[in-house]
């Protein structure tokens, strides 16, 4: 399902609504369809003004807002199939008795936890909106701090000649593009403005037409990523310091990674993911102890890979699954050692130790 520049920049509120208005047209954020401002739409003999006509659009080919968003992929709701679910049957009113009957899955107390869940993905997703939203207020892009490489630059120059075809004083040919490659184009973008001096809304405008169509997502844009700030009430325009790249600003972050990375201790080992519920474990190696974050987190979002366990995340939620490393595997003083087998023998020690398998775990017994 593919999804518009147009919906992501829109309000919280009009997404709940499900259009905008632009241009003296209410546009369907859903599916970009538009509907003229000031005529009235006759249908079965009933006369709808604009707003309520795009309302009866949205009601008649996506059911509605909701429905449209329940839809979407989960790596855009970061929600799980399951979870989708249960939110469609609370919108629905369902009673946790019900619910449960529907689904068939553990029991009224079970769904009254689901809830809890939710309820609690909502409070981390408000804490993580407003965070997002003292970043873009406190941090410069990215792009003003990094050196790249002659490769990448290469690259940038290439994807601005793609997309500059006039050359990059010229138009721009679309802004449809990656998110990556939006840095690079607004990159290039403001330097047609100056530094210390203020710009109406008016004059930011004029200079954006000539770049682009759509100037107010240009306009947008430079300002979510820190190009340009604006007065509250935006009257007012002027380039960010340190908006337009400087070369003896830029940090040489290449090499600084690669300090990093030496310095930066990787563990081997083999760890165990334990239902605090049942008792049952998972037990796993892993090159890195490090990744255990990431396991952590696929699992919250409900895309384990272990398939058992992954279907007893229908049931339990996804809290009552501890992490633990059981041991970190040492290298000998002296002696050859290969690590990738001395990992999966320390696997078999811990397997046979366990036994993590039918009752008492999620590991498949493999035939002898």
């Amino acid at each position: 399902m593919n999804i518009s520049e147009l919906f992501w920049n829109a309000t919280f509120e009009d997404l709940k609504c499900g259009y905008v208005q632009e241009k003296g047209h209410y546009v369907c954020l859903l599916c970009g369809n538009k509907i003229e401002q000031g005529i009235v739409y006759p249908e079965n003999g009933v006369l709808y003004e604009a707003g309520r006509y795009m309302q009866r659009h949205i009601d008649q080919v996506h059911q509605s807002v909701f429905n449209y968003l329940t839809q979407l992929d989960k790596k855009v709701t970061g929600l799980t199939e399951h979870q989708t679910s249960l939110i469609r049957l609370f919108y629905e009113g369902k009673s946790d008795e019900e619910v449960q009957k529907e689904l068939g899955i553990g029991s009224a107390s079970t769904i009254r936890n689901h809830r809890f869940t939710l309820k609690e993905k909502e409070r981390q997703s408000k804490v993580y909106l407003v965070m997002m939203d003292l970043l873009k207020e406190k941090v410069k892009p990215a792009t003003s701090f990094i050196n790249p490489p002659k490769t990448a630059k290469m690259l940038e120059d290439r994807l601005l000649k793609k997309l500059f075809p006039e050359g990059t004083d010229g138009p721009l040919k679309t802004f449809s593009i990656k998110e990556k490659h939006k840095l690079v184009v607004l990159q290039e973008i403001v330097t047609r403005f100056q530094d210390e001096q203020t710009y109406s809304e008016q004059e930011i405008n004029q200079i954006l037409k000539v770049v682009y169509h759509d100037f107010a997502t240009l306009r947008r844009s430079l300002i979510e990523y820190n190009f340009l700030d604006r007065t509250p009430d935006g009257s007012q325009y002027w380039l960010k310091t340190g908006s337009v790249r400087k070369e003896e600003q830029i940090m040489d972050r290449k090499e600084e990674l690669k300090r990093l990375y030496k310095e930066t201790k990787i563990e081997a080992g083999v760890y165990q993911v334990k239902n605090t519920i049942n008792g049952k474990i998972l037990v796993e190696s892993t090159p890195n102890l490090k990744t255990i974050n990431g396991k952590r987190f696929c699992l919250d979002m409900g895309t384990y890979q272990n398939k058992r366990l992954q279907h007893e995340l229908q049931e339990f939620e996804a809290k009552v699954f501890e992490f633990e490393v059981l041991e970190v595997l040492k290298a000998p003083k002296e002696g050859y050692f290969d690590p990738k087998d001395a990992l999966k023998k320390l696997k078999v020690k811990w397997l046979e130790k366990l036994q993590p398998y039918e009752e008492r775990g999620y590991n498949t017994l493999k035939p002898q």
